[in-house]
């Protein structure tokens, strides 16, 4: 069985391009906006310089905060969470959980279909809650996939990982589906044979 969404109609735009370490003067979230139906997805709301950086390109597609219909998190490390609360009227999706004002409602992520095209898995590697979401577009699937990659080129050996084998085991599931990624703090890459594993 595939782990790809039964559709391809989702779009995406990336609203900021993060970075971290020798990439960047800090640490910033790649921060995306994925739409499906009648679904408005912000994936890792996380670390910029600016919450401009976030609303600003949001604002040039016609939506302002209110619109967001959905929040995903790949994972709970504040750069990659930070600003959730932009989006105050939005259902908050983790690795076990659906948050919405006060209430919540238990569930796994695995599997979990926001729409026939958008799918969220457990990747577990570079935390233990680590998620993916992957979007059927019409060009290909695209997976979301946190610090699953901060960028491109990895890292190979991520020093937070608490489980490498792990890690690799959840790269090898995301590269199995993904047409392109988008890493954590860096721009969306196409995988080749050297991305790495």
């Amino acid at each position: 069985m595939t782990d790809a969404p039964l559709r391809r109609s989702a779009t995406f735009t990336v609203l900021t391009t993060g970075y971290v370490g020798s990439t960047g003067p800090g640490v910033a979230a790649t921060v995306s906006y994925v739409t499906d139906a009648d679904r408005h997805v912000i994936f890792d709301p996380g670390m910029v310089a600016d919450r401009d950086d976030i609303l600003r390109p949001l604002a040039e597609l016609g939506l302002t905060p209110d619109d967001i219909t959905d929040v995903v998190l790949s994972h709970h490390h504040p750069d990659n969470t930070v600003n959730a609360g932009l989006f105050p009227r939005a259902r908050v999706h983790d690795h076990k959980v659906e948050y919405q004002g006060d209430q919540w409602t238990n569930r796994d992520a695995e599997g979990h279909e926001l729409t026939p095209s958008l799918r969220l898995i457990r990747t577990p590697g570079h935390s233990p809650e680590d998620i993916t979401l992957l979007a059927g577009t019409p060009t290909g699937v695209v997976a979301f996939a946190g610090d699953l990659w901060w960028h491109a080129d990895g890292p190979a050996d991520d020093p937070v990982a608490p489980d490498r084998d792990l890690l690799r085991t959840s790269r090898e599931r995301v590269l199995a589906t993904a047409a392109l990624i988008v890493p954590g703090h860096g721009a969306p890459f196409t995988p080749t044979p050297t991305t790495p594993r």
